[in-house]
This record gives structure tokens, C-alpha cells and sequence, in this order.
């Protein structure tokens, strides 16, 4: 079995492959090196002794989409996780982000329908929820969608909307949409993790490169909020357990197991953790303390969001195992090791 995952050489889809993998999937990447190194594909194979096919393209090219599914007829799914994803700078560059999240998707789908592949995990997220209402905490994939609060959250609204209606118009396609929450951490192995370009945009990789002097100091966007320390609570899962998610999604599509041709799944472990939370995880697990500031709020971020996963443990057969502990002390693990030249990635000192 094929699978073409997009964004392959990214965070989650570097480590979506190596289940993939390890399951004894075969796997193409195409992915453009926008936000990721190719050097993720030595690093895959160091884990799993299977390097993945890899083309390099912009999949908002339409027709080097197209060249690309009729020479590959052979792929039986699609991970599709390419995609711009910083909150902030969704803010400040919205016609970036419509443009390639959108026009990706679609050159996609079109040629999934016009090469006769059926099936389609999306790489969707809780964003698409907005800012919830306190009664609809934890929350369920039955929540209200309401206004997205940042551009990047808006893309995943209309991408999932346009997935519905091209499941309506082309009878030969599937979807299962992973709305999920905050990913972190790294491969056991400290062969392979989270490593952003230039200032990180998320969370964890920011704490670990303070943790390692490369940045002065962690910035906390505000500690104002209607929360029990005042700093935003999201639901952080393992990289790992996610990986193992969308896996369990192929199968489901795969197996003839979908119970609609479009179907949605919160992948999270059903608790939330402040920004707090995670500096003291951090410092209790690794034996670190960390420098950080309160700063103002960030445009675009929501207070509290975590999940209800009661649907996606049942019906996937999936269930978040690891630890915030766990998730802290992998991404340490992961820094040290990138830091120190044991990984397949060069070392950007800047970075």
C-alpha cells in the first residue's frame, strides 16, 4: 500500500512517515522545503532503514499536481498536511495563507478524482472551533464551528468545507478530517523533531532553544486571561501519539470501516495544560529552569481549548498514551541531540 503524505519532510508529517513505515506502508513525500529540511528524509530512515520516496514541488502548481498523480498510479491515500500553520503570522500575511493552504487542497482533490484515488486524510485542527463557549468544554466534534480567530484557522474552516462539497460532487472520494489540538515533542530515538525556521512560532521548540541559550529568554503571551494562572490552556499531545492517529485514519479508509464518506475526529488527550504548565513540566522532567517574561497577548490566540476524545477512542481505536512529562522531556532529548550534531540535520546556529 502507497500512501503520498504532503508536507512529509515537516514536523507531523516527518513522523506521521515513520509509523507509516514501520506499519509497512510505502510512502512518497512531496513536500516544498518551505518550512522544512531535506535532510528529514535521511533522518527517517536512520529510525525505520527505509528512506521514503521524495519529490520536491509546489503543490499549489496545479500542473505539476497533475504530472504527479498520472505517474503515480499506484498510491492508495493521502495524508495531507501541507500547509502554512503560524497563528501570528496568519495575522499579518492572510493572502499567503489562503493562497497555498486552499489552492493546495483543491489541485489535490482534483486530481485524486481525475486519477481515480480515493481517499483522503486531512490534517484539519481545533482552530476550526474558534473560541469556544465554556459550556462546550472539553470539546466534541458535535461543538459549534464559529468564527475562526486568526486567518490560519479560517483556511482549515473552508478546507474542510470545500472537502464536504467535493465529497457530494465526486462520488469516488473519501475524508476523514483530524482536527487536532497542540502537537510536541520528538521521537524517542532524538533522531528526529520539531525544528522551525528562524523565531519558533510554537511553543515547544521556543522553551527548548531557551533551555539551550540559543534564544535570552521565553516569551509568555499574557498571563491575563480568564484562566486558573492567568496564561492560555491548550491540550498538548505527544508527535508520536498523533503519528499513530492518522495511521489508525488510513486503516479506517482503507478497511472499508468509515461509517460516512466524510467523517471528523478531535485527536487530543482530553486535557488542558496552561503555558505554565508546560515551563514547570519542562524544568520538572529535564532539570532545567527556564528564563521567561510575561509579554502582551498575541493576535489571534484563543484562551482555552482542549479536547473531548471520547468519539476518536472509539470509533479509531486510538488513545493518547504519553505525558506532558513525556512530551517535555522528548523535545529536550531532541534538542541536545540536533545541538550536538548527532542528528542527520545540519546545524543552523541561528536557529
Amino acid at each position: 500500500m502507497k500512501i503520498l503524505v504532503t508536507g512529509g519532510t515537516g514536523y507531523i508529517g516527518s513522523h506521521t512517515t515513520v509509523e507509516l513505515q514501520q506499519q509497512g506502508y510505502d510512502v512518497i513525500i512531496v513536500d516544498a522545503l518551505f518550512n522544512s529540511r531535506v535532510e528529514a528524509l535521511d533522518a527517517i530512515a536512520s529510525i525505520t532503514g527505509k528512506k521514503p520516496e521524495f519529490e520536491q514541488f509546489d503543490l499549489a502548481d496545479r500542473q505539476k499536481v497533475d504530472d504527479f498523480f498520472r505517474r503515480h498510479g499506484d498510491i492508495k491515500g493521502v495524508i495531507h498536511f501541507a500547509a502554512h500553520k503560524a497563528v501570528g503570522e496568519s495575522v499579518e500575511q492572510p493572502l499567503k495563507y489562503y493562497r497555498n493552504n486552499l489552492d493546495s487542497l483543491m489541485n489535490i482533490l482534483e486530481s485524486m478524482n481525475k486519477y481515480g484515488v480515493e481517499n483522503l486524510v486531512f490534517s484539519s485542527s481545533c482552530t476550526v472551533y474558534g473560541e469556544p463557549d465554556p459550556e462546550n468544554l472539553p470539546i466534541s466534534e458535535k461543538a459549534p464551528i464559529k468564527k475562526a480567530e486568526c486567518p490560519y484557522g479560517n483556511t482549515k474552516q473552508i478546507a474542510e468545507e470545500i472537502l464536504q462539497d467535493s465529497i457530494m460532487a465526486y462520488k469516488g472520494l473519501n475524508a476523514i478530517a483530524l482536527r487536532y489540538f497542540n502537537p510536541v515533542g520528538a521521537h524517542e530515538s532524538a533522531k528526529l523533531g520539531e525544528l522551525p525556521f528562524g523565531v519558533p512560532a510554537n511553543l515547544m521548540p521556543y522553551v527548548t532553544q531557551t533551555a539551550y541559550g540559543i534564544r535570552p529568554f521565553l516569551r509568555v503571551f499574557g498571563d491575563d486571561y480568564d484562566t486558573p494562572d492567568g496564561t492560555p490552556i491548550r491540550d498538548y499531545i505527544h508527535i508520536m501519539d498523533l503519528a499513530k492517529a492518522h495511521v489508525k485514519a488510513v486503516e479506517r479508509m482503507l478497511q472499508g470501516k468509515m461509517k460516512a464518506r466524510y467523517e471528523v475526529f478531535n485527536v487530543g488527550t482530553g486535557t488542558g495544560y496552561s503555558v505554565l504548565d508546560i515551563i514547570k513540566s519542562f524544568e520538572r522532567s529535564n532539570g532545567v529552569k527556564l528564563k521567561y517574561e510575561i509579554v502582551g497577548r498575541r493576535a489571534g490566540d484563543i484562551v482555552k481549548i482542549w479536547a473531548d476524545p471520547t468519539y476518536t477512542n472509539k470509533e479509531l481505536g486510538w488513545k493518547a498514551e504519553r505525558t506532558l512529562d513525556d512530551m517535555t522531556r522528548s523535545a529536550w532529548e531532541w534538542e541536545k541531540a540536533y545541538r550536538e550534531g548527532k542528528t542527520c540535520f545540519k546545524i543552523d546556529e541561528n536557529n
